[in-house]
């Protein structure tokens, strides 16, 4: 048995990149950042920022497109996929993670506010904890 599954929440880098295949399947195409902090050896607080590559297929690319912009909160569930090309002759590699699902976190964008003006909504909070399964659930 084997399980090929990433779990990330993190904010997208910029904004999707829209295609579609010569079938015309649409598939959107983004970044996302995901951020660890951590103290170093001289007891300094220290951010690393690792980045990936995120493909979304199909029906929820409409989504994506209609909804993401660079800076939302996502929870994202896939799949790593390999792919390599070659250029200049030489071979690269390239690992996307093939999103089967998503959530948006964070505010929803009908209870945003301009910057100027308090905002009345009250804030919603949400975090990786509320939308990640429970110990218990998970396959391994």
């Amino acid at each position: 048995m084997s399980v090929n599954k990433v779990i990330l929440v993190g904010n997208v880098g910029r904004d999707p990149e829209i295609r579609a295949t010569e079938n015309g399947t649409k598939y959107a195409r983004f970044s996302l950042a995901t951020n660890e902090t951590f103290l170093d050896k001289q007891g300094q607080r220290q951010t690393q920022t690792e980045w990936h590559r995120v493909v979304v297929w199909g029906k929820q690319a409409d989504y994506i497109e209609l909804y993401v912009k660079a800076g939302k909160l996502l929870y994202i569930e896939g799949r790593l996929r390999t792919s390599n090309y070659e250029k200049d002759g030489q071979k690269h590699y390239t690992v996307d993670v093939v999103c089967d699902r998503f959530k948006f976190l964070g505010p929803a964008p009908d209870q945003r506010q301009p910057q100027a003006q308090p905002s009345a909504a009250p804030a919603i909070e949400s975090t990786a904890a509320e939308v990640m399964p429970e110990p218990n659930d998970l396959p391994f």
